[in-house]
C-alpha cells in the first residue's frame, strides 16, 4: 500500500514537472515569431524548382519560326552549294536524236530549263553567251539596276542539264529544212582558223527572237536608241549623260540647251512608258542633286500613234498612267505618227493632221517588232506556206507550217497570242513537254499530245514616282490596281524571277 502511494506520489510529480506553464501573452508572441523568422530562413535556404511553363500559342509560333529559320537556312545552303558544285554529265549519245535550239531568250531558256536531255542530244546556238531579264532593261538605262544583275549565263544553265549540252556562240545565217541542217558563223571580234560550219539535226526549235520594227522609215537605225538588247541599253545611258553634260558646257547657248534636254520616246507600250517613267525618276532622284541648273530644263515626251498609252490594259489603268504622266510633267502625244527622223529633231504628224517638228537630243524607238533577217530569209524558203509578215507561222503545236521537225516559239513565231514573255515562256515549257512525250511514244507508250493552251498571267508596268499599275485575272475577271502598293509587288515579282 505505501507502494502503491509512493508511485502514484511519483506519477503525480512526473506529470507535474511535464505540464506546460503558464507564461504572460507576450511572451508566447516573441516564441511564435522567432519560429517563423527560422522556418523562414530553412524554406529561403532551399531553392524552389520554378512552375512548370503553360504552352502558348506564342511560344508555339516562336518555336515554328525558329525551325523555319533553321530550315530555310539548310534549304539556302544546299541551294547554293548543289549550283556551285554540279554533277558530272553524261556525254553525248549517239543513238539519241539530236535538237538544236536557236536562241537564249525567254522561249528559248524556259524550253532549255525543262527538255529532259536523257532523252536527247541538245546544241544550242546564239549570238549571245547569257539570258536577259528584259521587264527591268528601263531601269538599266539609268543606273537603277546594273546591267550584270539581270544577265544570267546560258553555261550555267546547261551545266546543270544532266547531259552534256554543247553551245555555240555564233549566229545562224541560213536553215535548209530539205537536208535538215543550219549555217552558223561566228560573230565574235576574235576569229579563228573556222568561223563558218554547218550543224545536222533531227528537231529544230527556232527561238530567234524578234528586230525592232522601225516600218521602213529612213534615219532611225543611224540617230535612235532602240531598247531590246543590254548595249541597247549602255546606249542609251551613254547618251544621256553626254547629253546632260554637253548641256552644261561653258557658254551653251540656251537654244542647244533646251534641244539636248529634250529626250523623245516613240511607242506608247509598256517598253515607252516604263523607260519614260525611269527618265522621270532619274530627273527627281539624281539630275537635281548633280545638277540643279539643269534639272528644270529636262523635258520628256511620249510618241504614240493609238488613241491611249498601253493598249493592253483597262481604261481605268490607262486613265491612271496618263493622269501620272501629266503630274510629273511628262508630255504625251497620242494620236501622233512618226514620219522623218533626222540627226536632231523628228518630223510627226499630230492628231490635227499637222506636221510639226520635235527637236530632242536622245530619241528612243519602242515601237513594236518584226521578223529578224533568218526569220524572213526562212520564210522566203516555204512561200506557198509562210504569209504572214508578222513572224514563222505555226501550229497549235508550235510545228513551223511547210516544214518537219522544225518548230518556232517566242517573239519569231507568229500566232494567235502576243508577242510577249509570258506567252514565250509558256510555249517553251509547252513545247519542251511536246518533246518528252514524244520519246514516250518512241518507246511505246500510249502518250497523247494536246494542243498549247496560253494561261494569262496579267500585266505589270511601272509608271514612275514609285507607283506601278497591274491587270490581273481574277475568277472570270480582272482586278485592275495601281500606285505604291502595286509598284511593291511589281519590284518583288521582278526580282524574285
Amino acid at each position: 500500500m505505501a507502494r502503491s502511494v509512493l508511485i502514484t506520489v511519483a506519477q503525480v510529480a512526473r506529470i507535474a514537472t511535464n505540464a506546460p506553464k503558464i507564461v504572460p501573452r507576450p511572451l508566447i508572441s516573441a516564441r511564435f515569431n522567432s519560429t517563423n523568422a527560422s522556418a523562414a530562413a530553412a524554406t529561403a535556404s532551399v531553392k524552389t524548382p520554378p512552375p512548370p511553363k503553360r504552352w502558348s500559342r506564342l511560344r508555339a509560333l516562336k518555336r515554328v519560326v525558329q525551325i523555319s529559320t533553321v530550315g530555310l537556312a539548310g534549304y539556302a545552303a544546299y541551294d547554293v552549294y548543289s549550283k556551285r558544285h554540279p554533277p558530272v554529265q553524261a556525254p553525248f549519245d549517239p543513238k539519241k536524236r539530236t535538237i538544236v535550239l536557236l536562241g537564249t531568250g525567254w522561249g528559248a531558256v524556259s524550253f532549255l530549263k525543262k527538255i529532259n536531255t536523257d532523252d536527247y542530244n541538245v546544241i544550242v546556238v546564239s549570238p549571245r553567251n547569257y539570258f536577259l531579264f528584259t521587264p527591268l532593261l528601263p531601269s538599266c538605262t539609268v543606273g537603277t539596276i546594273e546591267l550584270r544583275s539581270i544577265m544570267e549565263p546560258i553555261r550555267f544553265i546547261t551545266r546543270h542539264k544532266t547531259r552534256n549540252v554543247k553551245f555555240y556562240e555564233s549566229e545562224c545565217t541560213d536553215i535548209d529544212p530539205e537536208s535538215k541542217t543550219i549555217s552558223i558563223t561566228d560573230v565574235s571580234d576574235v576569229k579563228g582558223a573556222v568561223s563558218n560550219t554547218n550543224i545536222p539535226y533531227d528537231y529544230l526549235v527556232v527561238a530567234i527572237g524578234a528586230d525592232n520594227q522601225t516600218f521602213g522609215m529612213a534615219g532611225v537605225r543611224e540617230h535612235a536608241c532602240f531598247l531590246k538588247e543590254i548595249w541597247d541599253a549602255h546606249k542609251i545611258r551613254t547618251r544621256l549623260m553626254d547629253c546632260v553634260e554637253s548641256a552644261a558646257f561653258a557658254s551653251q547657248t540656251p537654244e542647244e540647251v533646251e534641244r539636248l534636254m529634250h529626250m523623245v520616246v516613240v511607242g506608247g507600250g509598256p517598253t515607252g512608258v516604263e523607260y519614260a517613267a525611269e527618265l522621270h525618276d532619274f530627273l527627281t532622284d539624281d539630275l537635281q542633286v548633280w545638277y540643279p541648273e539643269l534639272a528644270e530644263k529636262l523635258r520628256i515626251t511620249l510618241v504614240e500613234a493609238l488613241p491611249n498609252v498601253l493598249p493592253m490594259f483597262s481604261h481605268q489603268l490607262i486613265n491612271y498612267t496618263e493622269s501620272t504622266f501629266k503630274q510629273n510633267k511628262i508630255e504625251v502625244l497620242t494620236k501622233t505618227m512618226v514620219k522623218e527622223v533626222g540627226d536632231k529633231s523628228i518630223k510627226v504628224m499630230d492628231a490635227n493632221k499637222e506636221i510639226v517638228s520635235i527637236p530632242y537630243g536622245l530619241l528612243v524607238w519602242a515601237t513594236g517588232n518584226c521578223p529578224r533577217p533568218l526569220a524572213r530569209k526562212f520564210m522566203a524558203r516555204l512561200k506557198d506556206h509562210q504569209t504572214s509578215p508578222r513572224g514563222i507561222v505555226i501550229d497549235e503545236y508550235m510545228r513551223v507550217a511547210g516544214t518537219r521537225d522544225v518548230y518556232a516559239i517566242g517573239d519569231a513565231a507568229f500566232s494567235k497570242y502576243a508577242p510577249t514573255a509570258q506567252v514565250a515562256t509558256q510555249q517553251g515549257q509547252y513545247l519542251a513537254t511536246v518533246f518528252e512525250h514524244l520519246a514516250r511514244i518512241e518507246e511505246g507508250q500510249n502518250k497523247k499530245i494536246t494542243p498549247f493552251e496560253y494561261t494569262h498571267q496579267g500585266s505589270l508596268a511601272y509608271i514612275g514616282s514609285d507607283k506601278a499599275i497591274a491587270d490581273l485575272p481574277f475568277l472570270n475577271g480582272n482586278i485592275s490596281v495601281g500606285g505604291v502598293a502595286t509598284f511593291l509587288f511589281w519590284r518583288s515579282a521582278y526580282i524574285s524571277n
